[in-house]
């Protein structure tokens, strides 16, 4: 008899060949479903209760994948190429985990009647690249000779990325700012510098873009309210030192014999406070913000002398400030100078609902804004500014990648034909499976008209006909439930968007085809806890 050979441990879970590979193929059409009806301007949102019940509402399919706590070890490479596809454009990914699943979908039955994973994967990559060949060849290059034409360009991709959020209504409102927002940086265009404060109440429209920094008014002590709230080109001194009595440190022990010589100590601490803030005082500078806390003694000093000063400033704000204003960040008093002090034309603090922030303008080298947003929950203020973060993203792209495409599964629709029509002019099992990826690229246009609710057979019926006619801009249009013509809508999307979801759908497509066994090692410690024993003494 032959001894039985143990290989793996005890409580490994182990499957493998075709039942496994359609298992993990239905574990990401699971994925797909929690976020295809977030689809497009009339998709729905989803609300997401975390834990520690901390309640999101979303319909950005990045945001929306991360808070699903998902476990299955292949439906978690849907998550990781929405989060890549947030990362690298901003927007798009819903259709990038919807299109990975449909390419799955529609391989399924092929895999199922015993197609090797191989030829498919094969199949697959030869399809996105046909794909990405023919966005390059569709994409229109707009000529950025004049300003304007640009920067219309780039309102009409804002709002595009705008459309299917909850701000949609307000999608005019918020792509002017959001472009304004971009234009304000440096070449680079870091996203870091555009500052984000969200402020509840209010409406919507009452939000504002500040081309310089505002941030909320940090904790003050007495004397703050004697401060000058205003300045005319002021200087601003930005430090990272604490202006305030230290206490002894712990376990410091200090021998003193006479009362005199305790006073000396105390003379002396105070002392170095008041050389500091003289410094501070001799430099002149106007305004004083602090990484560190400034105490009750400081602010009144710096009132007597109609300075400003913050304390605990966050670092990021000190940091946009910096780059606003100029000047440096400082960890000593001693060398304050003009060249290390920052400069702007004005600076106030003003009410904004129900906050106070201290705002400053017509800086220098003005390379940062911030955007103050208003609005009712909590809920939408941050929903809000997920949106506007896929819009900044978008316009961030397209000025680096001027090529635009229609959306509205235009671009989508023309890739379905072009695919389709060169799967004809091929032999054997390829011809089936571009076709089937071809089947694939139209689940865009049918959610669209799915989440409408509209007759998505109708609508594709139409769009095929107008496509295989040649006019290869025909999208979805919602307003009126029909076909029309997207780029004469101005429904435009970087061209970078979609290249960038079909490489990533197509490479999460082919990874998942080419798993063929899948090991789930038992977890350590699963077994029952440990009996208490009788530790310290204690009775049975």
């Amino acid at each position: 008899m032959q001894p039985q050979i143990i290989l793996l441990k005890e409580g490994t879970e182990n499957s493998q060949g075709k039942s496994q590979l359609i298992s993990n193929i239905n574990a990401c059409q699971a994925v797909v479903d929690a976020v295809r009806t977030t689809l497009g301007p009339r998709g729905m949102d989803k609300l997401i209760v975390d834990s520690n019940g901390k309640s999101t509402i979303s319909n950005d399919g990045a945001t929306i994948m991360k808070l699903l706590d998902i476990v299955h070890p292949a439906a978690k490479t849907l998550v990781d190429i929405a989060k890549s596809q947030d990362a690298e454009v901003g927007d798009g990914t819903t259709s990038v985990v919807l299109l990975a699943g449909e390419i799955l979908k529609q391989i399924k039955p092929f895999v199922e009647e015993g197609v090797h994973p191989r030829i498919v994967i094969k199949s697959l990559r030869k399809a996105s690249q046909l794909a990405i060949e023919k966005i390059n060849a569709l994409s229109v290059k707009i000529e950025q000779v004049n300003v304007e034409d640009h920067r219309q360009l780039l309102e009409k991709c804002a709002s595009t990325a705008l459309s299917s959020k909850l701000v949609s209504q307000q999608k005019g409102f918020f792509a002017k700012m959001v472009v304004d927002a971009v234009l304000l940086l440096d070449e680079l265009l870091p996203l870091n510098m555009i500052g984000i404060k969200k402020v509840q109440g209010g409406a919507l429209e009452d939000s504002l873009l500040v081309s310089g920094v505002a941030f909320k008014k940090t904790f003050s002590y007495a004397g703050f309210e004697m401060q000058p709230k205003k300045y005319n080109n002021p200087k601003i001194a930005l430090l990272n030192i604490e202006l305030e009595l230290k206490a002894e440190r712990d376990n410091a022990e200090i021998r003193v014999e006479k009362v005199e010589e305790y006073q000396k100590i105390v003379d002396a601490e105070w002392q170095i406070l008041y050389n500091k803030l003289d410094l501070i005082h001799k430099s002149g500078a106007q305004v004083v913000l602090s990484k560190l806390p400034i105490g009750d003694v400081a602010t009144q000093y710096f009132a007597d002398r109609d300075m400003f000063c913050a304390g605990r400033v966050p670092e990021e704000d000190l940091r946009r400030t910096m780059k606003a204003c100029g000047g440096a960040v400082m960890t000593t008093a001693h060398d304050l100078n003009d060249s290390v002090l920052g400069r702007c034309e004005y600076f106030e603090e003003k009410q904004i609902g129900g906050e106070r922030y201290n705002i400053f303008t017509g800086c220098v080298n003005a390379k940062t804004c911030t955007i103050v947003l208003r609005g009712g929950a909590e809920q939408f203020l941050e929903e809000t500014e997920r949106s506007l973060h896929d819009a900044i993203m978008i316009v961030r792209r397209t000025i680096k990648n001027d090529a635009v495409v229609a959306g509205g599964g235009a671009i989508e629709m023309e890739l379905s034909r072009h695919l389709r029509d060169y799967s004809r002019t091929i032999a054997g099992k390829e011809q089936l499976l571009i076709g089937a990826v071809a089947k694939a690229l139209e689940v865009i246009p049918r959610q669209l008209s799915d989440n409408a609710g509209f007759d998505a057979t109708n609508i594709l019926n139409k769009l095929r006909q107008k496509h295989a006619q040649g006019s290869c801009w025909y999208g979805v249009d919602i307003s009126r439930e029909d076909i029309a013509d997207n780029f004469e809508a101005c429904v435009w999307e970087p061209a970078v968007i979609k290249i960038n979801a079909l490489t990533a759908a197509s490479e999460a497509a082919c990874l998942i085809l080419s798993v063929d066994e899948t090991i789930k090692n038992p977890k350590s410690g699963d077994g029952a806890p440990p009996a208490m024993g009788r530790g310290m003494g204690r009775p049975m």
